[in-house]
């Protein structure tokens, strides 16, 4: 069971957690965007709602890594035996998020239409903290949430691939962080728990392109540890052949506070050189940018509209998803 003060310190730091292994929490841009009408990069990049996302984990805080620029509380593990289905697992975070919005109603500056709307969100961010990928019906989930016509997102760190080949529902985009352009950087940035971690990215990038739907290959950039080697990542993402790659700077926040310091975010004139040296050895071009999340989106020269446009329909263009529609 999860250790009590620890499960008071999450619930300060505004989690609202479920039978002690999943938990929702309030994205700021939720929050943004609900009174300021400013939207996370997301929305800029592929048109989901920002007030409409449900930001959560279905594993609070078990992880194959200990990055030091993750905004997780480190070293709290421990072993779940009695994990959630993915039904109720949803209803109640989804109830636990409604809780978490409603004082909002009450604010000068909310927009009540807004509101209304973010009382059903339709997008679930499947990430927060931890790793999804150890949570045992994570396929099963996905298919629920599609079931209610919510999209998704999945963010992993590439560390179970053999949990991406067997899903049967996938979610509708998958990112993968590398954060590491080679193995010796890997150990520094990622700090794995399992002998093997570069190993099992490394098929996880491998099975990428055989994954029907969209994928994105995301580079968590920290200064002075793994930033400068655009043509190590090229490497690695030549084999992944993702749809699209997202350049992202680290963010002074939570947890990574006590093991980085603040000088550790990379300069946005650092990370737009890195993205089109990188772009540039890809053949992609960038697309979107996002300066206040430090976050640029490389991909194919013109795909931007058809990104958005896609995301609406909810399906992800790809060439993948392309041959597939065709034989349906």
């Amino acid at each position: 069971m999860m250790d009590q003060n620890y499960k008071e310190t999450l619930i300060k730091q505004q989690y609202r957690i479920y039978n002690d292994h999943s938990a929702v929490k309030l994205c700021g841009w939720l929050k943004e965007s609900l009174v300021h009408c400013r939207n996370c990069y997301k929305q800029d990049f592929y048109g989901i709602q920002s007030h409409r996302c449900l930001q959560m984990t279905p594993s609070i805080n078990e992880c194959t890594h200990m990055c030091p620029f993750c905004w997780r509380i480190e070293g709290q593990d421990f072993e779940v035996k009695d994990w959630a289905e993915p039904k109720e697992m949803l209803d109640n975070l989804i109830a636990q998020q409604r809780l978490l919005i409603s004082g909002f109603k009450g604010h000068p500056d909310c927009d009540l239409k807004k509101f209304e709307e973010a009382m059903n969100p339709n997008q679930v961010a499947c990430s927060l903290a931890g790793e999804p990928t150890i949570y045992p019906y994570l396929s099963e989930f996905f298919k629920e949430c599609h079931s209610r016509g919510m999209t998704t997102f999945l963010v992993t760190n590439g560390t179970n691939p053999e949990r991406l080949a067997e899903m049967e529902t996938l979610p509708r985009q998958i990112y993968v962080t590398v954060a590491a352009p080679d193995r010796q950087t890997y150990l520094k940035a990622c700090r794995p728990k399992i002998k093997d971690g570069w190993e099992r990215l490394m098929q996880t990038l491998e099975l990428f392109p055989s994954l029907e739907t969209r994928t994105v290959v995301r580079h968590t950039l920290v200064k002075g540890l793994n930033l400068m080697d655009p043509e190590g990542y090229a490497r690695l993402d030549r084999i992944a052949e993702p749809d699209l790659i997202e350049p992202k700077g680290y963010v002074f926040v939570g947890g990574s506070r006590q093991r980085l310091t603040v000088d550790c975010m990379p300069e946005w004139e650092l990370m737009n050189d890195f993205s089109k040296r990188l772009g540039d050895l890809m053949g992609m071009k960038i697309l979107k940018e996002k300066k206040d999340s430090r976050v640029l989106l490389l991909g194919p020269e013109g795909m931007e509209l058809d990104v958005r446009k896609a995301w609406e329909h909810g399906l992800p263009p790809s060439p993948r998803i392309d041959r597939m529609t065709a034989e349906e």
